[in-house]
């Protein structure tokens, strides 16, 4: 999942970015390093959050406004 580098590029730390999304900086950093795997609800909200796509932030595709 692309959610570090997203985060990085908006210079934000983990904690900020949970606050953002109300959850944990916990969860943020098991989703990050891939202990854990985001529901698709929180995938959405991500993905929203962001600005982009679900497939983006899956890797599934290099273009963020991807849309099939």
């Amino acid at each position: 999942m692309r959610l570090k580098e997203l985060r990085k590029k908006k210079h934000m730390t983990q904690q900020r970015l949970a606050i953002e999304l109300n959850m944990s900086q916990n969860s943020i950093s098991r989703y990050e390093t891939g202990v854990r795997e985001a529901d698709y609800k929180t995938l959405i909200l991500i993905a929203d959050y962001f600005n982009v796509s679900v497939d983006y932030l899956l890797e599934r595709t290099n273009d963020p406004t991807f849309h099939k």
